[in-house]
């Protein structure tokens, strides 16, 4: 049984994928409208614009300095069959606090600005619980205000002055630096703040600063409202039925509407080229200083010293930018919507953006995949961003064969007795096996599971599903069984041995 499903649409993509082709019956994507002639990211963008039904997508890919790959992809509107060009606009949604926390940078070289300093130096008349906090912990969500958009609630121009005056009365949520809680409050007040030390409306100060510097005429702050050139549409497929969110097989219009003061959090659109012209300008120094890049990229701490962030992969937050620490290959790395990300390797001098129009295409799940078509090491069969024992014991079975994992996994309990391979761990290697269409591997990683926890059910559960797959019925059948026996709330392994009596 697959732990992560809410990262991997299939449990069984690689099986199931004929089933994926029939299900994109409303559009297909487009050919890869890249300059050069089709590639392996070409091939891979388009056969995961099938699995994840994602409309249309935009790629920039920087490699020392400089552009090295621009591809477009499927459909910009699916209504009118307008694909995917060079100069399509996507809304970047959250990605836009990145823009936000270069500004904030700007200031701070500017010496108007001290990310130290309390938000009450800034912004006198705020509530007396919030005076204290400081603008870092605005900029890294660890200030602890409430929330003005509660339960997902958009705040437009008809509702603007009525939630901010609600939000003010509402208690604080912990301690500031207690915790990371992304709150769109904080970046509502960063707004103001750059109002009040640039002199102009935030919005104008990005324009001036940033924008017209690049050179991005197709980069703008508004919403859904605003009528802009080859704008895409937006899709999701999600809807509400009953009062609850549900997953709908066509695609649906998204519709998004952001008030003035909360277009710092999310409300810019661009292109893949432009935003690519942006990173280049940012690290060449066109933007900030040098020196003013580890500032900008360096996670917020907790009061326990400790780095919050969205997930496992996205662990850590800095100023308008969410980072991704690891002792590899770190990134750092702004998403938006669900649907949009950009993701930067320092060290790697390596940067690439992917723009869809699909909120939950979450393209931040598999950027890494298409970075490692530029580094060898980052490519999924190397093993890469599995624990180091896991990948340690898969690069040995890479040259040994995977059918000596529980020969091998022996050998080194025998040399150190504190030798570990946590369950779920061992369980999403066989799934990622599985992703890369290698199920014999997968295989021998599912059994080896089973030898290392007897007394799970879910090991016998994930490799009854395999052999099932496979079409082997008995030993689907009889890992079933046991994992039924072990757990009898299983019902996946229950309707199973119903059907195949």
């Amino acid at each position: 049984m697959l732990f992560f499903r809410s990262t991997t649409p299939s449990r069984f993509a690689i099986f199931a994928w004929g089933f994926l082709l029939l299900a994109c019956t409303c559009w297909q994507p487009a050919k890869a409208q890249s300059p050069a002639s089709t590639d392996s990211v070409d091939l891979f963008l388009t056969a995961k614009m099938r699995q994840l039904r994602i409309p249309g997508l935009q790629l920039a890919v920087i490699r020392r300095g400089q552009v090295v790959k621009l591809g477009q992809y499927g459909l910009a509107n699916i209504q009118d069959s307008i694909p995917v060009g060079r100069n399509t606009r996507f809304t970047i949604n959250s990605i836009t606090k990145a823009f936000v926390g270069v500004a904030v940078m700007q200031l701070v070289e500017a010496g108007k600005l001290d990310l130290t300093a309390p938000v009450s130096r800034y912004l006198p008349g705020l509530p007396a619980a919030w005076q204290p906090v400081t603008v870092r912990q605005l900029l890294t969500h660890t200030s602890g205000l409430p929330e003005i958009m509660g339960d997902d609630d958009m705040v437009t121009e008809g509702n603007e002055k009525a939630a901010w005056a609600s939000v003010q009365q509402k208690p604080m949520e912990y301690t500031p630096g207690e915790k990371f809680n992304y709150n769109q409050t904080n970046y509502l007040l960063i707004g103001k703040i750059i109002d009040q030390l640039s002199g102009q409306p935030f919005a104008t100060f990005i324009q001036e600063r940033q924008l017209n510097v690049v050179g991005m005429p197709r980069t703008a702050l508004g919403d859904s409202h605003d009528v802009l050139p080859h704008s895409a549409r937006g899709y999701t497929y999600s809807e509400m039925v009953k009062g609850e969110w549900q997953r709908s097989k066509q695609p649906r219009n998204l519709f998004e509407v952001y008030a003035t003061s909360m277009r710092t959090a999310s409300g810019m659109s661009s292109t893949s080229e432009e935003v690519a012209r942006w990173i280049m300008a940012l690290q060449q120094g066109k933007l900030l200083k040098p020196a003013s890049l580890p500032v900008l990229w360096t996670p917020g701490v907790l009061n326990n010293g400790q780095q919050q962030g969205f997930n496992h992969l996205q662990n850590g937050y800095a100023l308008g930018w969410p980072t991704v620490s690891r002792p590899e290959h770190r990134a750092v790395a702004p998403t938006g919507g669900g649907r949009s990300a950009l993701f930067i390797y320092p060290e790697d001098d390596l940067a690439i953006v992917v723009l869809t129009n699909l909120m939950g295409a979450n393209p931040d799940m598999f950027i890494d995949e298409i970075a490692g078509y530029y580094i060898p090491d980052m490519r999924p069969a190397t093993g890469f961003g599995m624990p180091p024992a896991i990948r340690a014991l898969h690069t040995e079975l890479r040259k040994r064969g995977f059918n000596q994992a529980e020969a091998l996994v022996k050998q080194s309990r025998k040399k150190n007795p504190a030798y570990r391979l946590p369950e779920q761990e061992v369980n999403a290697w066989g799934y990622a096996l599985l992703k890369q269409a290698q199920p014999q591997n997968a295989l021998e990683i599912f059994k080896l599971n089973v030898s290392l926890y007897p007394q799970s059910a879910n090991t016998y559960d994930s490799l009854a599903e395999l052999y099932a797959e496979m079409g082997n019925r008995e030993l689907a059948r009889k890992n079933y069984q046991r994992a039924l026996a072990l757990n009898p709330k299983n019902k996946g392994a229950a309707d199973y041995l119903k059907k195949s009596l």
